[in-house]
């Protein structure tokens, strides 16, 4: 039996990762806690085995050191920079702890990404839209990332020839990640949806993934906390859970 915590639920996603952990015959939910309480002082009390993070981008990082002090670390929060995620590898392997790191954990949005990755070798360029409620704290978000990082390990020449065009109004390609454009919708409305669209001589190819509501997010957040505890050291990407030998 996997013991659990969930920081961060009093927020939508936390709701759903509470009624998820809860309902699922081999987790216990030990404790449940948000940004009103001591989350260190309930690890050293719970002493759990995977603590689930789901609160913000400003304390997600010092969450996760206090977290790998002691258990595991499964965050579903994106704005982690480049060298935050290094030093949490690092301090992951010292503890020998794992930390997942899950950009989208809408197994439907992973297998979007795999195909555009497929994709891009066959297509001469692309951009990416993705939209968002518009109480998301970042932009863009980490699955449009992490869809671009992949989309150039895929093909590393797309978009290399360049455009003759000029923005009238700055920002109006939007922003650029490996080459690619990423442009970020923030409405009322939406939860969380992205569109890859690429462009070849004479035909486009549209491949997206609407989230209709969190619970689409709970398989894939159940998996990673039960796979955690075989691990040491940073994954980054639910893709490298799923499809992992």
């Amino acid at each position: 039996m996997t013991t659990v915590i969930i920081n961060g639920y009093l927020g939508k996603m936390g709701t759903e990762a509470v009624k998820a952990v809860t309902a699922d015959a081999n987790l216990t939910l030990v404790a449940q806690t948000d940004k009103n309480d001591s989350l260190s002082e309930v690890i050293q009390a719970k002493n759990p085995d995977v603590v689930v993070d789901l609160t913000h981008p400003s304390t997600i990082f010092e969450n996760c050191k206090s977290i790998l002090k002691s258990a595991h670390a499964v965050i579903g929060t994106t704005g982690l920079t480049t060298e935050q995620l290094t030093n949490l590898d690092t301090l992951a392997k010292d503890n020998n702890k794992g930390v997942f790191v899950i950009p989208n954990f809408a197994i439907g949005a992973i297998l979007m990404m795999k195909f555009a990755k497929e994709a891009s070798k066959y297509m001469e360029r692309v951009e990416i839209i993705e939209y968002h409620h518009d109480k998301k704290a970042d932009a863009p978000s980490g699955t449009a990332i992490k869809t671009a990082e992949l989309i150039a390990e895929g093909n590393s020449e797309i978009n290399s020839t360049p455009l003759d065009e000029t923005e009238i109004i700055e920002g109006a390609r939007g922003a650029t990640k490996n080459n690619i454009p990423i442009h970020s919708v923030r409405l009322p409305g939406h939860v969380a949806d992205q569109s890859v669209i690429f462009g070849a001589q004479g035909q486009k190819l549209t491949l997206s993934h609407d989230t209709i509501s969190r619970e689409a997010f709970m398989p894939g957040l159940i998996v990673c906390i039960k796979k955690i505890g075989a691990t040491t050291g940073l994954t980054y990407g639910l893709e490298n859970i799923l499809f992992s030998s």
